[in-house]
């Protein structure tokens, strides 16, 4: 896997916290997103981007539900845009959706959250 796909940017926008997640969201990508998670601003939203998101595994799944329950405990609220719409059924059927707001860009995401 190239070094790119392992990669999250943490960004900061209107008060949220945005990690745009890498290409390829599995097991090898969990110190990445727990690096990335360890960034967040001390309060605020969380903002999952998977604009640049190709490919998302079982584990990377469940890497994606660890962190929503580490929010979830701190109060933070999550969302998530960009995602395909093979992924956006994903979310939606295993009930990901009910507690990750679902936006179609970044820009509606910071005003949704």
């Amino acid at each position: 896997m190239a070094e790119t796909a392992e990669r999250a940017i943490v960004r900061r926008r209107n008060g949220a916290t945005v990690i745009d997640m890498p290409a390829h969201i599995d097991i090898s990508t969990e110190a990445t997103l727990d690096t990335a998670y360890s960034e967040l601003a001390p309060k605020g939203a969380l903002l999952l981007n998977f604009t640049a998101t190709e490919y998302i595994n079982s584990s990377g799944i469940a890497l994606i539900v660890g962190m929503l329950a580490r929010a979830r405990k701190e109060g933070r609220a999550v969302a998530a845009y960009g995602l395909s719409d093979h992924y956006r059924e994903i979310f939606e059927v295993t009930r990901l959706a009910d507690f990750i707001g679902l936006f179609p860009n970044e820009q509606a995401a910071v005003a949704g959250h």
